[in-house]
């Protein structure tokens, strides 16, 4: 089987200014990813190393650099899902760096989803990387929520699907939700078959957008779904956005890999910024479309 890893930096307004670090954060996050497939790791950790990446770039809106809910804190959901249809989530948290490392223990012990004070309890017992909740506040949210300032490039979810050689994919998603969101929101990134998916017998899927327009129309399976067929993951991933807009309001979008390891995106919003890598290229394929 041929590795292959697509991340995503959100379905969302880049403008001009951040279009290099959006690029440049995508990049990075795949050179992860790919380290660990072409060195026999698999789908899962690549996911998670891509995305733990992510997390760590004030570009992206997962992690720091999260955006700041009603209260003026970083509150962060997060998910993983292996094509044997093991999987694991968190939200609503704080104080994790990687809540996308939680998400990946959790899937290890079980299946579940755990949230708040539950879910910063299982990544104390875990080990993972905790801090103040302050330290992941990113100074230019900050400032964009004290001023009340209109938030127009990180309103969505960060994500990633890989395959690995033996032939098993895998999905991962991290975000910190939408500017002002009530603080306990919880969108479509920690919720199977919304934010993500992956079925070793057809393909993975990372969604992006807004969750109360992607979790009725089930956007990952939906695209999942359209694989069927032998269908181009190109097309089953339009036709995905297509369904969701025809059916509701929002802006989304989605990247896909199927069994095969051939790669597809598509959205409706203004941009979204992607990087890629699979066998045969000498470099991370990356993009900031309109």
């Amino acid at each position: 089987m041929i590795p292959t890893i697509i991340v995503h930096g959100g379905a969302k307004t880049i403008t001009d200014d951040k279009v290099a670090a959006n690029n440049a954060g995508c990049t990075a996050a795949v050179e992860a990813g790919w380290a660990v497939l072409i060195s026999g790791g698999t789908a899962a950790e690549a996911v998670e190393a891509a995305t733990r990446v992510l997390e760590a770039d004030p570009t992206f809106n997962a992690g720091l650099g999260a955006t700041l809910n009603s209260d003026g804190e970083v509150e962060l959901d997060a998910a993983i899902m292996e094509g044997s249809l093991s999987w694991g989530a968190i939200a609503a948290v704080q104080g994790i760096r990687h809540p996308i490392s939680v998400a990946r223990k959790i899937m290890d012990d079980k299946p579940r989803l755990l949230v708040a004070r539950g879910g910063e309890r299982f990544a104390v017992d875990c080990g993972a990387e905790m801090c103040k909740k302050e330290d992941l506040i990113a100074e230019e949210q900050w400032q964009q929520w004290k001023e009340d300032q209109e938030v127009i490039d990180r309103p969505n979810t960060i994500g990633c699907v890989a395959l690995d050689a033996s032939g098993v994919l895998a999905a991962g998603t991290s975000t910190g939700g939408t500017t002002k969101q009530q603080q306990g929101r919880v969108g479509d990134t920690a919720i199977v078959g919304c934010g993500l998916y992956a079925d070793n017998k057809i393909g993975g899927c990372s969604t992006t957008g807004d969750g109360e327009s992607i979790i009725p129309v089930v956007l990952a399976k939906t695209a999942i779904d359209f694989l069927s067929g032998d269908r181009h993951p190109d097309e089953a991933a339009q036709m995905a956005i297509d369904t969701l807009v025809s059916k509701v309001k929002g802006e989304a979008g989605c990247i896909l890999i199927d069994r095969q390891g051939r790669i597809g995106w598509a959205y409706n919003s203004s941009h979204m910024a992607c990087a890629y890598m699979t066998e045969g290229q000498d470099k991370v394929a990356a993009f900031t479309k309109k």
